[in-house]
């Protein structure tokens, strides 16, 4: 499966965002989904991830509360709807995939190439 991360852009601190995990091929279905985030000079991190299913949603505790994850099979797409963004919250987002997965898989075989999101104080 190939998947396209878009929608990221400046967003002033407070505001919402919402990325799109695009994927091709017609089994996306059976694919969990995670968000990841790179900051500059830090390691990336897991941000949250759906399941194969729809059904489970995992958050990690910075984004709780600010950030929804979602699915849409039909549309074979993934969205990150992130809201009251922070300074912190700025890196550059990833979608990844594994088939079969829960929301807290932790390795993916699939990658997009990321959408830098940039949150301005």
């Amino acid at each position: 499966v190939q998947l396209q991360a878009s929608g990221g852009g400046l967003v002033q601190a407070g505001g919402s965002l919402r990325l799109s995990c695009a994927a091709s091929g017609r089994t996306f279905s059976t694919y969990a989904v995670g968000w990841f985030r790179q900051a500059p000079g830090k390691e990336r991190e897991f941000v949250t991830g759906i399941s194969w299913t729809g059904g489970g949603t995992y958050y990690t505790d910075s984004v709780k509360g600010r950030f929804t994850i979602s699915r849409d099979n039909a549309k074979n797409t993934v969205y990150l709807q992130m809201s009251s963004l922070k300074p912190e919250d700025t890196a550059v987002y990833y979608c990844a995939a594994v088939i079969y997965g829960s929301s807290r898989s932790v390795t993916y075989d699939y990658w997009g190439q990321g959408t830098l999101v940039t949150v301005s104080s």
